[in-house]
């Protein structure tokens, strides 16, 4: 089944290859997110993520909501996947 799991955005910036980019908090877990989809985001939105894209905004109360059937349903474990932070990553692409 493929779930999109709504993340509240705390920062907006373009990477180097001026792609649209977001921190997302996803329950106390920040995760980088492709804003592209998505360009009315704003600081502050609450974004649906599926497999790092942004969809479509929902309000706060549809977040909540939706988080917690993830929640209570055991599907919240993608976040738990290790991400290399973007300030590790070599030049190769690698993480040190």
């Amino acid at each position: 089944m493929c779930l999109a799991i709504p993340g509240r955005v705390v920062e907006i910036r373009n990477d180097e290859n001026g792609v649209r980019m977001a921190r997302a908090n996803f329950g106390g877990i920040v995760k980088q997110v492709c804003l592209e989809y998505t360009p009315e985001a704003e600081v502050g939105n609450y974004v649906l993520v599926h497999v790092g894209f942004a969809l479509g905004i929902v309000d706060e109360k549809e977040a909540e909501q939706t988080y917690q059937a993830l929640k209570n349903m055991d599907q919240l474990g993608e976040l738990d996947d290790p991400q290399p932070a973007p300030d590790r990553v070599t030049s190769n692409g690698s993480s040190p």
